[in-house]
């Protein structure tokens, strides 16, 4: 495949990025460089020939349509996204920019670009959320058939731009293809989500904020899996198609927080506040909190034989020791300006 990748710098995408390239594919990365994104992810690649990175936004027609032109692509893997719950909250304008109006010009630049190659198709898949499917009550699973319920900003604007990728596909005939994934994790995520957080919190000793009584259900799915699962997609998939990707590994957040704390014990065993299971704290529950998500993954396992590799304590564990091993990533993205707290709250970003 000849890629281009956007949001190629972020946590999912990087390891997109990553795993393409040193499979032999040629890669464009196309990141706007925003808050969350890390270019030191990547820098062991830049000496690779058939890597190359532009800054820029994906809703910047003119040069997401040069690119295109000239790198001449035969797939796209859209991953830029606004893509945190809480921000969204907070402020839920860049998520529409950039989810909605960001997808729908990237779209436009496809169609361009696909029109152009005449008998060469362009595969589009389109990176999305189980978020959009809303909560789950405790019995059940999100599968590729599951109607649309989105209760935050953030999973609104997915579902929004997921029924533009299906519109164009449906319209303008384009090769599309969209993924629903289960919550991410593993080395080099931002550190506002969870299980960073988690792990930075307890190695200085500080309160781990879980939201409510940390009674809410998610399916974890290891980002190297992920990554492994998109690029299988990509090549593989069926246009027109939709693909559920999940860990199959359901936890509470209470019992994954509590999992990661055992792990700290494992590894630093020698604090002034003993177990680090005694920081954690509860603060008010966040408006909108969807009680559970779970992910059915039979349709890609049977088309696609994809299937999780990644057992999710071995999983935590590996990046539990990524961060511990790792404290000057940390150290550049507080130079970069992350505070640790939510813009407009008290509760810590990361609470769960």
């Amino acid at each position: 495949m000849r890629l281009v990748i956007t949001g190629g710098a972020g946590f999912i995408g990087s390891a997109v990025v990553e795993l393409a390239a040193t499979r032999g594919h040629p890669v464009l990365n196309i990141d706007a460089l925003t808050y969350a994104a890390n270019p030191d992810t990547l820098s062991t690649l830049a000496s690779l020939p058939n890597y190359t990175f532009l800054q820029a936004e994906i809703g910047d027609s003119p040069t997401i349509t040069k690119a295109l032109d000239q790198f001449a692509p035969d797939t796209i893997i859209h991953l830029a996204a606004e893509s945190h719950v809480d921000r969204s909250i907070d402020g839920p304008s860049p998520f529409i920019d950039t989810n909605i109006v960001g997808t729908f010009r990237l779209l436009e630049a496809t169609r361009a670009h696909a029109a152009s190659r005449r008998a060469s198709e362009v595969r589009f898949l389109h990176v999305s959320t189980d978020e959009v499917f809303g909560s789950l009550g405790p019995t059940g699973s999100f599968d590729e058939t599951s109607p649309y319920r989105p209760n935050s900003p953030y999973s609104a604007s997915k579902a929004a731009s997921d029924m533009l990728v299906r519109a164009w596909g449906e319209t303008y005939g384009l090769a599309v293809l969209i993924s629903n994934c289960s919550n991410n994790y593993g080395p080099r995520q931002y550190p506002e989500k969870l299980i960073p957080t988690v792990i930075e919190a307890a190695r200085q000793g500080r309160p781990i904020p879980i939201y409510g009584q940390g009674t809410q259900i998610r399916d974890w799915l290891h980002v190297d899996d992920h990554a492994d699962a998109l690029l299988r997609i990509a090549a593989d998939g069926q246009p027109g198609e939709t693909y559920a990707v999940g860990g199959r590994a359901e936890r509470t957040n209470l019992d994954l927080v509590r999992t990661l704390c055992a792990i700290m014990d494992e590894r630093c065993p020698d604090t002034d506040w003993g177990r680090h299971e005694n920081l954690i704290t509860f603060v008010k529950d966040r408006p909108g909190h969807d009680q559970r998500y779970a992910v059915n993954t039979t349709k890609i396992e049977q088309a696609l034989g994809w299937t999780p590799k990644t057992a999710l304590r071995e999983g935590l564990a590996q990046t539990v020791d990524w961060y511990l091993g790792n404290p000057g990533w940390i150290d550049r993205v507080r130079a970069q300006g992350f505070t640790g707290e939510r813009l407009g709250h008290a509760d810590p970003v990361g609470a769960v």
